[in-house]
Parts: structure tokens; C-alpha cells; sequence
């Protein structure tokens, strides 16, 4: 690891690093439960499907299984060092940026996945599965150092009519109460995830539009720069927590 984005790293732990938590740990035992047994996550469904695509051959090009063999052994750890620096557009993209690039250019597919689309959660979701319970890694590449200034940044900054950043929820405030829900501390070991509130799987991007939306600010459009550093700001502070995907949250 370069000594520049180990500086970075300490910088951004969080005031509660000593004591940090999974949102699981906040979830009640019944949900905790749904999480913990594969055959009450409903979560596996799009896991399942996933499954189904990595094996599929498209009619011009080749499976991912085509190119990377065996899921279970090829991608064991790949989830957890995400978002990654892509060489092609000299920006940090997150897993489904990289399936969708990973798609256009072996299996001559012209159109990505859309955005929350049921095909890419369900091959997030699979390719996460991977790399359950398998420590979430710190970026290591001083490439990434500027893409984690500004995701570090964002997370400081105040937005929306209501001047709120996402510091003052998920560092000052965590394990109180915010509308009858337990506030987490943000670390995202579980995406994608299915929710209850939404009863549907979603993707961390999803779950940063919902608090903007929450703070009554304009959220970013989906596969937006700022999202991806925020995502990959995130996984810096979760680094050495345990991947749960696929989690269930409330």
C-alpha cells in the first residue's frame, strides 16, 4: 500500500472506528434471522438468477463463466476490494460499472443494464456471495487517493433544505432513533441488499439516493462520479469488516 493512500486511510476512520458496528447488529432478531438462514433471505432469489446469467452464453459472445471459470473460486474476494480503478476511463467504478463494462466488451453487448434492473442486482448479488464473510479491503491503489478525497468530502458536507451531511447521522448520531429506526453507522458490508421498507433488492447507490432524497436534496443520477466515491469513501471505513452480502436491512 503507498504511504500516500495509507495517510488517506487514517484520516478518514471514523470518530467511532474503535467500536464499529454492522447495521445488522441494529436489526431486531427476526430480521437478523432472515439475514443469517439462505432460505428465509429473500435475497437469494436474485442470487439464484445470477447464478443462471454467469452460466448463460448470449447468442454473439461469451458467459462470464466463459471467461473466469467458477464462480465460487475465480471471484472469491473480488466483491470486497470494490469500488476498484478502472484503467479504461481513469476512474474508480464500483462492481456493477465493472459488469456492465465486463458485458459491452466480451459479450458485445452494446446496451449495459439498466440502473436497479432485476439482471444486475442479481449478478451483484452473486458475485457478492463470493466474498461473504470475507474482510471488506482497503483501497490499495494511490490511483484511487483522489476519488477517496472527494468521497471523503461529500460525506462532510451539509445538503438539502435541511443543511444535513451524512457525518452528522451515521457518526454523531448513530444508535439513536431517527423517524422510529435505528441510525446505523454507515458501512456498506451487505450490498446489495434487500430491504423491507422497500421489499425489494437494491443497491448502495439506491440507499445514497434515499438519504438525499431524505435531506430534501437533489439526489445524483445513478453511475454519478460522486456516488461511486462515496461508495468506495465507505468501504475505506468499513475496511476489515466482515461482506454479508446478501443482507437484509429493515
Amino acid at each position: 500500500m503507498s504511504r500516500l493512500v495509507a495517510i488517506l486511510l487514517l484520516l478518514c476512520l471514523p470518530a467511532v472506528a474503535a467500536e464499529r458496528r454492522s447495521g445488522f447488529d441494529f436489526m431486531s432478531p427476526a430480521t437478523q434471522e432472515m439475514q443469517r438462514e439462505d432460505a428465509l433471505n429473500p435475497a437469494m432469489l436474485w442470487v439464484a438468477e445470477g447464478e443462471a446469467q454467469w452460466n448463460e452464453t448470449p447468442a454473439n459472445g461469451k458467459s462470464c463463466a466463459g471467461c473466469h471459470g467458477d464462480a465460487t473460486a475465480s471471484m472469491r474476494g473480488v466483491a470486497a476490494r470494490y469500488p476498484a480503478y478502472d484503467e479504461r476511463s481513469g476512474k474508480a467504478i464500483d462492481l456493477q460499472g465493472r459488469i456492465n463494462a465486463c458485458r459491452a466488451t466480451h459479450q458485445h453487448q452494446p446496451a449495459a443494464f439498466d440502473a436497479e434492473s432485476r439482471p444486475l442486482l442479481g449478478l451483484a448479488a452473486y458475485l457478492g456471495l463470493q466474498s461473504r464473510g470475507l474482510p471488506v479491503r482497503a483501497p490499495d491503489d494511490p490511483r484511487l487517493a483522489p476519488a477517496l478525497r472527494k468521497g471523503e468530502a461529500l460525506f462532510h458536507t451539509a445538503m438539502g433544505q435541511l443543511n444535513f451531511s451524512c457525518t452528522q447521522c451515521h457518526d454523531a448520531n448513530w444508535g439513536k432513533r431517527l423517524a422510529g429506526s435505528p441510525i446505523p453507522q454507515a458501512h456498506p458490508t451487505g450490498y446489495p441488499i434487500y430491504r423491507l421498507e422497500w421489499q425489494d433488492m437494491g443497491s448502495l447507490q439506491r440507499r445514497l439516493r434515499n438519504c438525499m432524497t431524505g435531506v430534501r436534496a437533489e439526489p445524483f443520477p445513478y453511475g454519478a462520479d460522486e456516488l461511486v466515491e462515496l461508495e468506495l469513501y465507505l468501504n475505506s471505513r468499513a475496511a476489515g469488516m466482515a461482506m454479508e452480502t446478501p443482507a437484509v436491512r429493515p
